[in-house]
């Protein structure tokens, strides 16, 4: 037989010159459906003294459930994505305000060191995850790789969608493990932004918190609705589902997202 035969190459294959690279996996085509960001009500408010009553029972049934969770030992991993001055910072720490110090760790995201680009990109949220028992709560995640990636040209186009497949795998690995996984993406609207934006360059202790790049992003808010869209959309999973936000008004924000943490401890708790 020929030597084609001998290494079982089948009839009509293409023949790939040695050496050369394959050819790019296609892109799967994406189907919008209905806006999820659309759907959010972001008018609705939460009164002062009603605020400080929700976070005071929240907090106590958190720090129930976070100890409850160290004895069955069931890890938890808290993802927070969200706009630029969408109050991710403040939300983490009325979270970790409930916590025993012990119990918890944030893990801020910013661009890849040299060390972290020379691996898979999701190697150094790996690294990450907690012992079983305890909480790390990722203030942006590896949702980057679909987000500023994607928008600012980090990823090529097969990469980044290949990126939908790859991190469902990754949350299906860590919830067959048993943790517990939240997923949080803090919605405002454009104005409010705006709003917040200008504070920060106006409040002098917090000035620290806007920068030129932040400016940048916005002016190109479309391409980043379009990919956040997309997100939600391609990375919903009934053991990995996302919470939507409605963050104009950071009391309600809060409020949501402390119940949320709360309601799924419970849940992996059983």
């Amino acid at each position: 037989r020929g030597v084609a035969a001998r290494r079982g190459a089948r009839a009509g294959a293409p023949t790939v010159a040695r050496g050369a690279a394959p050819a790019a996996a296609p892109v799967r085509a994406y189907r919008p459906g209905p806006s999820i960001l659309d759907a959010v009500d972001l008018t609705q408010r939460l009164p002062e003294a009603e605020y400080v009553r929700e976070m005071e029972t929240l907090g106590e049934r958190l720090s129930r459930l976070a100890w409850a969770a160290r004895e069955a030992k069931v890890a938890t991993v808290l993802a927070f994505e969200g706009w630029d001055a969408a109050g991710k910072g403040s939300a983490i720490r009325r979270v970790t305000g409930a916590l025993d110090p012990r119990l918890y760790r944030v893990v801020g995201i910013a661009a890849p060191t040299d060390e972290e680009r020379a691996q898979h990109y999701l190697w150094r949220f790996w690294r990450q995850l907690p012992r079983d028992g305890r909480i790390t709560i990722f203030d942006r995640t590896w949702y980057g790789r679909v987000l500023v990636e994607r928008v600012e040209g980090f990823a090529s186009v097969p990469e980044w969608d290949r990126a939908y497949g790859e991190i469902a795998e990754f949350e299906r690995q860590l919830t067959d493990h048993g943790m517990a996984l939240g997923k949080f993406w803090i919605h405002i609207s454009p104005d409010e932004q705006l709003r917040r934006f200008r504070e920060r360059e106006r409040v002098v202790w917090k000035r620290h918190k806007i920068t030129d790049e932040d400016w940048r992003n916005r002016k190109k808010q479309p391409a980043y609705r379009e990919a956040v869209e997309e997100m939600l959309q391609r990375c919903e999973a009934p053991s990995a589902p996302w919470t939507v936000v409605a963050g104009n008004d950071k009391r309600f924000a809060r409020v949501q997202i402390l119940r949320a943490v709360a309601d799924r401890l419970a849940r992996a708790l059983g």
